[in-house]
């Protein structure tokens, strides 16, 4: 259905080679994911396929159609999503409005339409919304609602540009049933992109992109079992001392530290990884193997390219803030409540987080965290209930002012001057912050040495990775020596290996420096590198824990997952969707919650059987991403 063969494609007369001969077929019924970080050539090529932007080189077809020399005759073939949320829609029209919209430019036949529209309503469950306004729909929602206006003539070719960025697990698996209900059932062809790895085992078959090339190709399974080596899980010990020790081992070909775990990726199989730790000092060390997932793939692919060792991003040398005063609880709030008029944005919330803790806030879009975190950082003031933030009570005007120097805030959109050199745009954070001249110019040079960018100090903004572009923002954040620093989403994008070290740093911030973080993400791999989390539902607590004890209790109350792996799995797929409900597709293995997975097992296998479909089934540990659906989920039920 869509084939592309060493396409090129250059921008700014030749100075930027965004995709560098690339070649890919997509086949009928299958879900191709284009997986990568910004900059890797994902949204140029999908836009190409969509006949909207040309290229400078190769070929590229779909359902049989030129696309670089007839682009117009794809254009009624294909259902196009362009990245951003909801970026096709008007926000000034209802919801109604924008489906009718898209069926009057798709020339929809009113019998076709009816059918469709009603349909698409019902899978993705806006139609209590019909009348609402596009621009106040939640971010999930938006997401919905534009991919039933790129659905609304039922194509048999989906471009999805990064269609999930932005949107919470909950709305992301309403998403992804949506795709391979149309798959399984339809035939529907999908190539869409994505920058996050815990996605890409949704799809059938992936290209890993870094700077416009394929590094690898292949089915995701089957990529993480052919990667070469061992990885192990270290628990136990100090992470630090642990990634520090394994940092001298020459078999070690990467280290990352994980939560309360360091994981090594070692070249050799028969490494005594206890007792090498064992004999530096680490006798409580715990060692386990570990499976590899696609982004251990993406990162061993990437060293390969470039043998050069990353720098030591587990150790930094001086402390980056000195802290002057310890609080035990740097954010304790009592029944905090803020109201929008009727609307209770944020409802009786309970915190306490501890000094030097990585304290994760997490939830769908619209459960109230942007409100909750401006109250934190005193930019709203509480309609009841008391917040106290590094000792201020920000129920006074004044702590709530006096509160900004104490914080640091990093924020998801890069927002330092792309047009200024990197030591400009700390000089000018520090006359924000008044900081005195002879203290201005240590902290930066402490920054830019600790933080590995005294080599860039010079360059344009505009010039640097967006690896090195997160590091220099959170540089800026660090420069008055915050006691609590606020992280929004603070790796959307970035490579893996750079959001590694990135995550590396906030690591020893946390555990070595006592700086206090609390992270706002949508992403389940970055809770596991939080000590505790918070979920959040509809303004209130729906469950705070540690990611272990949620998945724990989770597992508990809900039951494990049930596993089917089979072969046709596009026929095993409707079969037990019908039988079970919650079935998610993974790309070729089928999931579900359980609260009899004994009884489930059987029931699946028994399935199979009868249809001649060759599987194995068994029940699995839950994943942080299915612990957050059933809290959230249980949440929905209690306050519907």
């Amino acid at each position: 259905m869509i084939r592309v063969a060493d396409l090129h494609k250059q921008y700014s007369r030749g100075k930027v080679h965004a995709v560098r001969g690339v070649s890919f077929d997509v086949h009928r019924g299958r879900v191709l994911g284009l997986i990568g970080p910004d900059g890797a050539g994902k949204t140029s090529i999908i836009q190409i396929l969509a006949g909207v932007l040309s290229a400078n080189a190769g070929h590229a077809s779909v359902a049989g159609i030129d696309v670089l020399r007839q682009p117009e005759r794809v254009k009624p073939l294909v259902g196009y999503m362009p990245q951003g949320l909801g970026l096709n829609l008007y926000d000034s029209l209802s919801v109604a409005e924008n489906i009718e919209f898209f069926r009057a430019l798709r020339l929809v036949p009113d019998t076709e339409y009816r059918e469709n529209r009603a349909r698409l309503l019902a899978m993705t469950r806006l139609e209590p919304f019909l009348d609402r306004p596009a621009g106040k729909l939640s971010g999930g929602m938006r997401q919905k609602l534009a991919l039933i206006c790129t659905l609304i003539h039922l194509p048999d070719i989906l471009l999805l540009d990064e269609p999930t960025t932005g949107v919470d697990p909950l709305s992301r698996r309403d998403f992804w049933t949506i795709i391979h209900d149309l798959v399984t059932r339809r035939g529907v062809t999908v190539l869409l992109s994505t920058a996050y790895m815990d996605e890409a085992e949704r799809c059938h078959h992936v290209l890993l992109l870094h700077q416009g090339e394929v590094i690898a190709e292949g089915a995701p399974d089957a990529l993480a079992a052919a990667l070469p080596g061992r990885l192990v899980a270290v628990g136990g010990a100090a992470p630090q001392r642990v990634a520090r020790v394994a940092a001298g081992w020459a078999e070690a070909e990467s280290i990352a530290l994980y939560g309360a775990e360091t994981h090594v990726l070692l070249r050799d199989q028969a490494t005594d990884v206890g007792a090498r730790l064992s004999a530096a000092g680490l006798p409580e060390a715990r060692v386990h193997d570990i499976p590899a997932n696609l982004e251990d793939v993406f990162v061993h692919r990437l060293v390969e390219r470039q043998p050069t060792a990353p720098a030591d991003s587990t150790h930094l040398s001086t402390p980056v803030v000195n802290q002057n005063t310890t609080v035990a609880s740097p954010v304790l709030t009592q029944q905090l409540t803020r109201r929008f008029d009727s609307f209770v944005a944020v409802d009786q919330v309970d915190l306490n987080v501890q000094g030097g803790e990585i304290f994760g806030l997490l939830g769908p879009n619209g459960a109230g965290k942007t409100t909750l975190l401006k109250m934190l950082c005193g930019l709203l003031a509480p309609s009841a209930g008391h917040a106290i933030v590094t000792g201020l009570d920000l129920s006074l005007t004044a702590n709530r002012q006096a509160l900004r120097g104490r914080i640091g805030y990093m924020s998801q959109r890069f927002s330092l001057y792309r047009d200024l050199a990197v030591t400009a745009n700390l000089e000018l954070y520090a006359g924000l912050y008044s900081l005195p001249g002879a203290k201005r110019h240590a902290r930066i040079n402490t920054l830019l040495s600790e933080l590995r960018l005294a080599d860039y100090a010079e360059r344009r903004t505009q010039a640097l990775p967006l690896g090195l572009r997160q590091r220099l923002a959170l540089a800026a954040a660090l420069l008055h020596e915050p006691h609590l620093l606020f992280l929004d989403e603070p790796t959307s994008g970035v490579d893996p290996v750079a959001r590694r070290q990135f995550w590396d740093i906030v690591h020893v911030l946390a555990r070595e420096q006592g700086i206090t973080v609390l992270v706002s993400t949508h992403y389940m791999d970055e809770a596991e590198h939080c000590d505790r989390l918070a979920l959040m539902h509809q303004g209130r607590l729906a469950a705070v824990g540690s990611p272990a004890e949620l998945k724990q209790r989770a597992t508990v109350d809900g039951g494990p997952a049930v596993a089917v792996t089979a072969r046709a799995f596009e026929h095993a797929y409707p079969l037990l969707s019908e039988r079970f409900p919650g079935a998610m597709l993974y790309g070729r293995r089928i999931q579900w919650q359980s609260h009899d997975a004994d009884t489930d097992v059987a029931t699946a296998e028994t399935l199979l059987r009868s249809a001649g479909i060759e599987g194995t089934v068994s029940a699995q540990p839950l994943t942080m991403e299915e612990a957050f659906i059933y809290f959230i989920s249980q949440a929905e039920t209690r306050h519907a």
